[in-house]
């Protein structure tokens, strides 16, 4: 199976328009819209019925495959979130015999949008829990992770067909140009206007054919990227899911990861070096009221992280609380990730994820908590790791998200203190006029 799921993988039968989620199968070309809905909502039941047979049964599954939008509703069931973050968890998962990653793998090359969302929803728990078997201490006692490399390299291979070999490039307007708003007093002659700044972003993807240790951080990178593409439609839960694997991944537990917090007043110019790093550093006492209760709600997100043995081996994050998102507890009732190597090339997709998770206006508080904290660790292992442009990266969400949670405590005060000197009209007596 992990031979035809690899051989599939690379023949790259995913087709694509610009991306992820907009290819459409034969039947769509023929111009029949009803007939192209009735074989999606066929594709959907049939991917039901065969995911309650790998994780089932599931009490949901006849009332999503009645429903008008099943392949939507198999997105947003907490339970079938539960079944499958289960089946991950299990030891045998991610083997070349697990039949979920054969379902994964299959639902994605079908080319149903609404079906590949499904998938991708599941990226982050994948990803996650593939990079920190890699470097775990009983690796060598289990299987080779087949299977969730043939997922990984199914998504990878439908980016490679979608890019064409061209690199993804990000174009700056000169500054030195006057605004699109603005007239020129002195326009410059055209053939002296300097060209626009061109950066790349990606550079053209290579195929792969098997996951190699040197491709292995571009192709879950890939997967992670195609992930964010789609995170503004995705339920709370695989946001959650990845903030918290990214504190896993980070495994930094250093005072840096609380320094913004501790020197909230001392401006842009703080002392933000790793050299001045100091356990046990307190928060200074001119600090206002409104201030102190931000830092205290900020500081509430618990960072632990065993320090790696003696021996070498990896240090180990595990979450306090235990493991709560929309979509429900797992199996072990924790999140535990390794710390793992972050190139710039995961690097990328995981601040475009936090930067979305912490951001975006729509995402419920816990989601915006688990990306605050994970955003702090991050900091503090990109600070040691001496990374200038996830160093920038981080800084900037903290410090977003400082003066966000400042804007909405001090917009609350005023709010309550203005309900509170609002003065309120006595109601009149009721009178009712009685017939004699």
């Amino acid at each position: 199976m992990a031979v035809e799921m690899t051989a599939a993988a690379r023949g790259g039968r995913v087709s694509y328009g610009s991306g992820v989620g907009e290819g459409s199968s034969s039947s769509h070309g023929g111009g029949n819209a009803m007939q192209a809905w009735w074989e999606g909502i066929a594709r959907a039941r049939a991917a039901i019925d065969s995911l309650d047979s790998i994780v089932g049964p599931l009490q949901s599954a006849e009332s999503l495959k009645e429903s008008d939008r099943p392949a939507r509703g198999l997105l947003d069931s907490q339970e079938v979130a539960q079944a499958v973050s289960a089946a991950f968890q299990s030891a045998s998962s991610g083997s070349a015999s697990d039949r979920l990653c054969h379902w994964l793998y299959d639902t994605f090359l079908s080319s149903d949008p609404d079906l590949q969302l499904v998938v991708l929803r599941y990226v982050p728990i994948l990803a996650g829990i593939y990079l920190s078997r890699l470097v775990s201490d009983t690796h060598s006692l289990r299987e080779p992770l087949a299977g969730f490399e043939a997922v990984l390299l199914a998504l990878y291979s439908g980016e490679v067909k979608a890019r064409g070999g061209r690199p993804l490039l990000l174009h700056i307007p000169d500054l030195a140009q006057p605004s699109l708003y603005h007239a020129p007093r002195n326009p410059l002659p055209h053939d002296l206007s300097p060209n626009p700044f061109v950066g790349q972003l990606s550079a053209p993807l290579e195929p792969q054919a098997a996951v190699k240790s040197t491709k292995r951080a571009s192709i879950v990178g890939v997967a992670l990227d195609l992930f964010y593409r789609k995170v503004a439609v995705m339920p709370a839960g695989p946001k959650i899911d990845m903030c918290h694997f990214v504190q896993g991944w980070a495994g930094q537990n250093c005072s840096c990861a609380r320094r913004f917090d501790d020197q909230i007043h001392e401006g842009p110019q703080a002392d933000l070096s790793v050299s001045n790093c100091q356990e046990g550093e307190e928060i200074a006492e001119n600090i206002s009221p409104v201030d102190r209760a931000l830092i205290d709600g900020i500081t509430k997100f618990s960072i632990h992280d065993d320090i790696a043995s003696a021996n070498g081996s990896p240090a180990r994050y595990h979450h306090q609380d235990s493991f709560s998102s929309s979509d429900g507890p797992m199996d072990d009732c924790s999140i535990k990730g390794a710390r793992i190597p972050l190139p710039w090339e995961l690097l990328q997709p995981i601040l475009r994820i936090l930067g979305h998770c912490l951001l975006a206006p729509l995402n419920p508080q816990e989601v915006k908590d688990a990306a605050s904290s994970a955003a702090r660790v991050l900091f503090a292992r990109v600070s040691h790791d001496l990374v200038p442009e996830a160093i920038l990266a981080t800084r900037s969400l903290i410090r977003l998200d400082i003066s966000t949670r400042a804007n909405a405590m001090a917009a609350a005060a005023a709010n309550a203190a203005s309900n509170t000197n609002t003065p309120t009209k006595h109601k009149k007596p009721e009178v009712f006029l009685a017939s004699r």
